[in-house]
Parts: structure tokens; C-alpha cells; sequence
């Protein structure tokens, strides 16, 4: 879901702030889109609810991230029980304009797959953002 919809709360919308920031600090060139996701039907039948998505945008395609755009896609699972709600994972896919070139996930290997792939620093730098974001929501993150 767009993270400017999930920004409910101070908390939520602090964390979110956080994760803007770092990427920015790691990447200046990088425009942050807080509605990554078009708000029509089909869209959102497709959109997970229990997802914090991001996109950022380089001023062109970037020869290190091999793409233009990457959408960010932080993964709950809530526990109602708890009434809290965990981070489990980062999904993260670079695009240009010929459509998605890799991805990565935090869920499974820790690996890039795709047609193209950043380069290995950039790989590195992505993998310690994913981690660090897995930080920045699993301290106290309430429901």
C-alpha cells in the first residue's frame, strides 16, 4: 500500500520519514514518490494491505542501479494477539523503460535476479538499506 496512506500515526510516519532519509543520504540524486501505486480499480486489487511501498527516481537510468526507478516494498505480518505488526522482509525491484530489470528480496536468498543487475557496491549498499529498515520497524512497532 502507498505509504503516504499508511501514515496513520506519528510513529508510522516517523519511520517512514526515517527510511526516506536514508536512502537519500545514500543516494542525493534520488526523488522519493510516497504513492508509488496508481489509484485505479485494477491497481488496487493488486495492492497488498499489510505492505509500506516507496518508489524512488533517479534523473535518468542509472548505469549503477542498472534501472530509473525502484519500488521498495517493506512486508508485515501482523499479530493480533500482540496488537502489533512486524517487519518480515524487503522486496525491492529496479525498472527503466523496458520494464522491470531485478529484483531482490530480504524474504528469501538475499540474492538480485533479473535481466540486469546493479553493481556489486551498489548491491552491497542496497542489502544494508534493507537491513536497516528491517531495524527501523521492528523496534516497538505497535498496531
Amino acid at each position: 500500500m502507498n505509504a503516504a496512506q499508511q501514515a496513520i500515526d506519528l510513529e508510522t510516519a516517523s519511520k517512514i520519514a526515517t527510511v526516506v532519509n536514508l536512502f537519500k543520504s545514500e543516494f542525493p540524486d534520488a526523488r522519493v514518490d510516497l504513492k508509488p501505486w496508481a489509484n485505479d480499480p485494477d491497481t488496487r486489487e493488486l495492492v497488498d494491505p499489510d505492505s509500506i511501498d516507496l518508489g524512488f527516481h533517479f534523473p535518468g537510468r542509472s548505469r549503477l542501479f542498472q534501472s530509473r526507478s525502484i519500488l521498495v516494498q517493506i512486508r508485515f505480518h501482523a499479530d493480533p494477539e500482540a496488537e502489533r505488526r512486524s517487519a518480515i522482509g524487503v522486496e525491492a525491484a529496479g525498472f527503466d523503460h523496458q520494464g522491470k530489470q531485478w529484483r531482490f528480496s530480504t524474504v528469501q536468498d538475499w540474492s538480485f535476479e533479473g535481466v540486469s543487475s546493479p553493481t556489486a557496491e551498489i548491491r552491497e549498499q542496497l542489502k544494508n538499506f534493507c537491513c536497516q529498515i528491517l531495524v527501523i520497524f521492528n523496534e516497538t512497532y505497535q498496531k
